[in-house]
């Protein structure tokens, strides 16, 4: 099962238009206060340190360059053409690899597994973004792509990050200008429930190994200057035994 071609359409559409400056788009944090904290939560379970990393879902790149400084091997994969084409122009000289893969067709993501072996992977906020029907087939990928090695970091904006998010978008004044065309291209946001991972997890025979919660922080401010912080949950997941 792969995305909807509608789905598709809708994230080409978000990062044909989406301005190549750093932090334009409404999730494209500095590293240091996203993959970089993430990473510092990761590392203890690598235990094999070597493996390549997989960065799911990888968008414009700007966490993928982070992890590729810091962790052997680090390939950016998106479904969207559109959004690698903004990491390669950050990227003339091509040192990260960029593949366009729809994480939710096993076929592409075994075939992936079949070049790279038994990975880690990095996924940020990508579950509730994606088509209903396709995240389970997602969650599935990253088992494929781990093997027995690997270990996973999946991070996504808690239930709770729905309801502040509904609430933006429904200001007197209007959504907050980089969240607006995350909604005019019907990107979903924040609508899987805090049960729903862990269940996917076991579905796809992993195991939570660790978890926990953290902000989640975006580009965006409120009125008085607060920065938009999304609660989210974090686990690391893996094969035991």
């Amino acid at each position: 099962m792969s995305v909807t071609s509608q789905y598709k359409r809708a994230w080409e559409s978000f990062w044909s238009e989406a301005p190549d400056d750093p932090g334009a788009v409404f999730w494209d944090a500095e590293p240091a206060l996203t993959s970089g904290l993430h990473l510092a939560l990761f590392e203890p379970h690598l235990m094999a340190a070597d493996l390549p990393l997989v960065d799911l879902g990888c968008g414009n790149g700007t966490q993928t360059f982070f992890l590729a400084e810091r962790l052997p091997r680090v390939t950016g994969v998106d479904l969207s053409a559109a959004a690698l084409a903004h990491a390669r122009r950050r990227d003339p000289l091509g040192a990260v690899p960029f593949r366009e893969i729809d994480a939710a067709d096993p076929g592409a993501v075994r075939r992936l597994h079949g070049e790279l072996g038994d990975t880690h992977v990095y996924m940020r906020g990508v579950l509730h973004q994606c088509d209903p029907a396709d995240r389970q087939p997602l969650i599935d990928s990253i088992a494929t792509l781990v093997g027995e090695r690997g270990r996973a970091f999946v991070v996504e904006p808690a239930e709770a990050a729905g309801a502040e998010l509904s609430v933006l978008a429904r200001r007197p004044a209007g959504p907050p200008p980089k969240l607006r065309p995350v909604l005019t291209h019907g990107i979903a946001t924040g609508t899987v429930r805090d049960a729903a991972l862990p269940q996917f997890i076991r579905a796809a025979g992993l195991s939570v190994l660790a978890q926990g919660e953290l902000p989640l922080l975006t580009t965006e401010y409120v009125a008085d200057g607060i920065r938009i912080a999304l609660p989210s949950n974090w686990l690391v997941v893996g094969r035991t035994g």
